[in-house]
């Protein structure tokens, strides 16, 4: 007599079940592979064009700086005109001072001209190349030509003349050389941890963090922390990439671009470093370099100019 079906059915359903679940996890596996493939792809994406911007934002800072040797080239030319100047004027008060006393108020007229000179080419050379050098030399050389001047009409010409000096002397090196030193000290220091990115270890916190601290990985929720190695790669360039936008707007005196671009940096940089003291320090240093002016501010500067002229039109 044959033995009963039923146990071959039940045989049948079981291989049939074994058999869809591996279809189904083979089918996961291959789009799990194919989601991982898809990101790395998207990384190296995004690398690439990191990298096309910092080639553009390096033959820019080439071309700034090939433009910044011309206009040394020209400061150097303009700074031998202006001593040129000077010793023309040593020959002119020489020449002056073989009039007679009846000529005096010719020889005082072409005083005025060249210390009326001297003060335009000084306010000028501060106000369009941010020339300090320049402008004190030419501001000194002015007070030498009114010093020449006997007329006590001009004794308050002269003491205005002293306060403006005084002022250009106090001002130090240039505002802009001085944020792109900062600026460039910054990007030499600043590097991201070698480690992950957990601001503690397992054993320094509660029993379920030492419990569970290798399966689960805590990070703020406010934003990104770049952990993958492909992601703190496209962090650093951005990061220099801030930082080179940052100095090319420095150079030409971009206050906007400057803070935009610093602030710019600052996110990137809260992405490669997760909470923590060393972050605060680099962000404060970070809001500290955007606040520096880059710009000369001397509310005094034209201040001798304006009076010779008021002077001169009595």
């Amino acid at each position: 007599m044959p033995p009963p079906a039923e146990p071959r059915r039940g045989g049948t359903w079981l291989v049939v079940l074994v058999v869809l679940a591996a279809a189904a996890g083979w089918l996961g596996w291959r789009q799990w592979q194919s989601q991982e493939h898809s990101r790395a792809e998207q990384a190296d994406v995004q690398i690439d064009a990191l990298m096309q911007r910092v080639d553009t934002v390096r033959s820019e800072q080439r071309s700034h700086s090939r433009r910044l040797q011309q206009a040394d080239s020209l400061n150097r030319v303009l700074r031998d005109e202006l001593n040129g100047i000077g010793q023309r004027a040593a020959l002119l008060e020489e020449s002056v001072a073989k009039l007679a006393d009846s000529n005096r108020h010719g020889a005082q007229a072409l005083r005025l001209d060249e210390a009326e000179m001297l003060l335009t080419l000084g306010a000028q050379r501060l106000d369009v190349a941010g020339d300090l050098d320049g402008a004190r030399r030419a501001y000194a050389l002015a007070e030498g030509v009114l010093a020449g001047i006997d007329d006590p009409a001009f004794l308050s010409l002269r003491q205005t003349l002293q306060q403006e000096r005084a002022g250009l002397d106090a001002l130090g090196a240039d505002p802009r050389v001085r944020a792109i030193a900062r600026l460039e000290v910054f990007a030499r220091q600043v590097t991201a941890p070698a480690g992950g990115t957990r601001a503690a270890t397992p054993a320094q916190g509660s029993w379920w963090e030492r419990a569970f601290g290798n399966l689960v990985r805590v990070q703020p929720t406010d934003r990104a922390v770049a952990v993958q190695p492909a992601d703190r790669a496209a962090a650093l360039a951005g990061l220099q990439l801030e930082i080179s936008l940052a100095r090319a707007a420095a150079e030409r005196r971009d206050r906007d671009g400057y803070r935009g671009a610093l602030s710019r940096a600052d996110a990137w940089l809260q992405r490669l470093t997760p909470g923590s003291a060393e972050l605060a320090r680099q962000r404060a240093a970070l809001r500290q370099i955007a606040a520096l002016p880059l710009t000369v501010s001397l509310p005094t500067l034209g201040s001798t100019l304006v009076q010779l002229r008021q002077l001169r039109t009595r």
